[in-house]
């Protein structure tokens, strides 16, 4: 058992590698936050957003693996440029106010076990990430930070060592609730932006094109298709997806079981965070150091793993664009344009955390600004996948389409209530 799963991760591909990176920082804020502060009500969300986020990942992969394009050169070459510039704008946006929060979470969670300045450790973060992203193969990197992504089994062993309310779990998880507040909406926009991400939709589609290029599937700058690379890509898309989404249930609980039901209704620092996982080391005399020493390692190891996936994601869209050299397959002296964007990205990100942004509530707002983001982009895509010129034989069938349609519709109607109750509050 323990050598299947071990092959299983040695051959985790693109969705895998966006199923983990999905559980960035701020994914883990926004799911700490929803706990603590509504408990089990949002729960259901784990198990609603599967499906749509199956879907909408599959399309975007497929897109890549069949066009041989990621998605900005697709909408540039049968689109209008409004809709292009739009789509692109969006992504380097919202990845770069993510880029921005998350290394604000690093340095707040380093600052847990290392006794620097936060400036100090947000600015060493940064200088290894471009380093390791510039200089380093990613598929050596990832490999690497996978390991990283372990430390989210934290939460479902902290899960089965707290006493849970096993009947209120199970009905919090299949029945959804909806309080029709802008507390709550915000948070659930939240949920819903930072589970189903504009940058994962980008990534996930470019890197299907360097998982061709290593397997020499192009042939004249087409992708010579087969129906096992087919499968190989739903199937890592579906286990990718379904990793990430057992990990926001468990997550959702501990906060709620360890936090909620204990007075803690408001994260606001990074140490807050971690005392959802004392009960895992409570048995040690310095529980409270070693639950920061794990909290802090999941925060610094994704985001170590999901920075790199953020700007390399807005880095595609730009370069496809501008018609520039692109990929991580490529050195530094071959793509300078594309390096250059991811720098760029990085660097105005890291400048985020220097205009007194409080470093967990930035997590929760990039949340919700991707929720709301998401919506265009979703539509997007929606008709390119279905698009028989774009697609050919390989284009949604109506499973697919009914999905990724379904995933607009949940998006915007979540955007538009939450406007609604903004409007009533003011």
């Amino acid at each position: 058992m323990f050598k299947g799963a071990q092959k299983l991760f040695k051959k985790a591909g693109p969705g895998m590698i966006t199923g983990a990176a999905d559980d960035d920082p701020s994914g883990i804020a926004t799911y700490s936050q929803t706990g603590a502060q509504f408990g089990y009500a949002q729960l259901w969300t784990a198990v609603a957003l599967l499906p749509f986020m199956i879907a909408i990942q599959e399309a975007c992969a497929r897109i890549g693996a069949v066009t041989g394009k990621g998605l900005a050169a697709v909408v540039k070459e049968h689109y209008s440029k409004k809709i292009l510039y739009t789509m692109v704008g969006l992504i380097v946006l919202a990845n770069t106010i993510n880029i921005g929060a998350d290394l604000g979470a690093m340095g707040a969670a380093a600052q847990l076990i290392i006794p620097l300045p936060f400036g100090v450790l947000v600015l060493l973060f940064t200088a290894l990430i471009l380093v390791l992203e510039i200089f380093l193969s990613y598929k050596t990197y990832a490999k690497v930070l996978k390991w990283f992504a372990l430390s989210l089994l934290a939460y479902p062993l902290t899960v089965f060592l707290v006493r849970q309310p096993w009947g209120e779990l199970l009905r919090a998880t299949f029945i959804p609730h909806v309080d029709f507040n802008f507390a709550f909406l915000f948070i659930i926009t939240g949920v819903f932006g930072t589970t189903i991400s504009p940058y994962m939709f980008f990534w996930q589609a470019s890197e299907e094109v360097e998982e061709e290029k290593e397997k020499h599937m192009m042939h004249n700058g087409k992708p010579h298709m087969t129906a096992s690379f087919m499968r190989g890509l739903r199937f890592d898309t579906a286990i990718g997806m379904l990793s990430s989404e057992i990990a926001t249930w468990c997550i959702i609980v501990v906060a709620a079981t360890v936090l909620h039901a204990n007075g803690v209704f408001d994260i606001r620092t990074a140490a807050d965070a971690a005392k959802a996982l004392e009960p895992l080391v409570n048995s040690f005399p310095n529980a409270g150091f070693l639950a920061k020493v794990i909290f802090s390692t999941g925060i610094i190891g994704l985001g170590l793993l999901g920075v790199p996936v953020l700007s390399a994601s807005a880095s595609y869209a730009l370069s496809e664009t501008l018609n520039w050299k692109e990929g991580l397959n490529l050195k530094l002296k071959k793509a300078h344009g594309f390096y250059g964007i991811i720098t760029i990205a990085t660097i105005i990100g890291l400048a985020i955390n220097f205009v007194g942004l409080d470093p967990m509530k930035a997590l929760v707002f990039t949340a919700v600004f991707n929720g709301i983001a998401a919506v265009p982009l979703i539509f997007i895509i929606a008709l390119v996948a279905r698009n028989k010129t774009i697609m050919g034989e390989y284009r949604s069938g109506i499973l697919s389409n009914t999905f990724v349609w379904g995933t607009f519709a949940l998006m915007a109607l979540s955007a538009i209530l939450l406007f609604v109750t903004l409007g009533k509050g003011l």
